[in-house]
């Protein structure tokens, strides 16, 4: 896999100087938000994190390339190409065999990262256990990923059309460290409460630095990575009963239109998006904005430990 993956020279140099680098993911670019707020938002988020004194990263695959680095180019192909394969853990060889161009989710991109000895990752909101998943088992490899893979990733919490109470379980099963920035609450994504208390929280971007330090210091123990979950910007958020009307209503439509797999999440956050006039795109690309300007800051304090 190594042999296909390319990083480029900005990226590579910074990496090398000791620098703050952070990855960016993909999927957002093809399958999360519509155009043209997709790039609008990509090219904010590498702004954010270029004026947080970092470097981003965005990864994706291009006919079988693995490119930490995206250019201006790259990320409005992968912005306009209809055939792009929404890309996880379990998709990557497949699609780095086949020579296709495929979009990162979390755990492929905490993956690349990882490979890449980027420490730090800056999305909207992970998956996790989805409504119902007790009995569907449809869970987020997002979740196994922050298990065993040793990156720190800044979002939102989980996406808010999920259980989220089962996915804060999981995560705490896995051994996964969800610590709240300048929070005691878990987010829940367009929204800045969720009801779900935290048990760690900080205030700067030193003290996750050094929570990062002192997690993998651990070598023996085998760490995995590290949840930061940051609230949403309070001007964009949405009000949680609010947000869970829209949501039950989306949930009743994908049911009603069979829609499964890998195509629940993108059809629900386009479904909630129609059902309240656009507020939750503003939210969503607001928070993605807010969460890669947190983890520019990170990174740099990271790389002066």
């Amino acid at each position: 896999m190594t042999a296909s993956l390319e990083i480029r020279d900005e990226v590579r140099t910074a990496l090398a100087a000791g620098k703050g680098v952070v990855a960016l993911e993909s999927t957002l670019i093809a399958h999360g938000l519509p155009p043209p707020q997709n790039i609008g938002t990509a090219r904010a988020m590498e702004a954010a994190v270029r004026e947080s004194g970092s470097v981003p990263a965005t990864i994706g695959i291009l006919d079988g390339r693995i490119i930490v680095g995206l250019t201006g180019k790259e990320i409005e192909r992968l912005a306009e190409a209809k055939d792009v394969v929404k890309v996880s853990r379990a998709d990557l060889a497949a699609v780095v065999a086949g020579e296709r161009t495929g979009a990162t989710t979390v755990a492929s991109t905490m993956l690349i990262a990882a490979m890449a000895r980027i420490r730090t990752f800056a999305t909207g909101g992970i998956g996790g256990v989805h409504r119902g998943g007790e009995n569907s088992m449809d869970v987020s490899a997002d979740l196994t990923e922050l298990g065993r893979t040793q990156v720190a990733v800044v979002c939102a919490g989980a996406k808010a059309i999920l259980d989220l109470s089962r996915t804060l379980e999981v995560l705490e099963t896995l051994g996964v460290p969800v610590v709240g920035f300048g929070t005691q609450e878990f987010p829940a994504f367009y929204c800045r409460d969720s009801g779900l208390g935290l048990l760690h929280s900080i205030g700067t971007p030193h003290e996750a630095a050094e929570i990062m330090k002192s997690q993998w210091g651990l070598q023996s123990a085998q760490m995995g990575g590290i949840l930061f979950v940051n609230p949403p910007p309070a001007e964009s958020a949405l009000p949680k009963q609010e947000m869970e009307t829209f949501i039950e209503k989306a949930l009743a439509e994908a049911t009603k239109q069979g829609v499964k797999g890998k195509a629940v999440t993108p059809f629900l956050l386009r479904e909630v998006a129609r059902l309240s006039e656009g507020k939750t795109l503003r939210a969503n690309m607001d928070l993605l904005v807010s969460n890669a300007r947190l983890a520019g800051q990170i990174a740099a304090a990271f790389a002066t430990k």
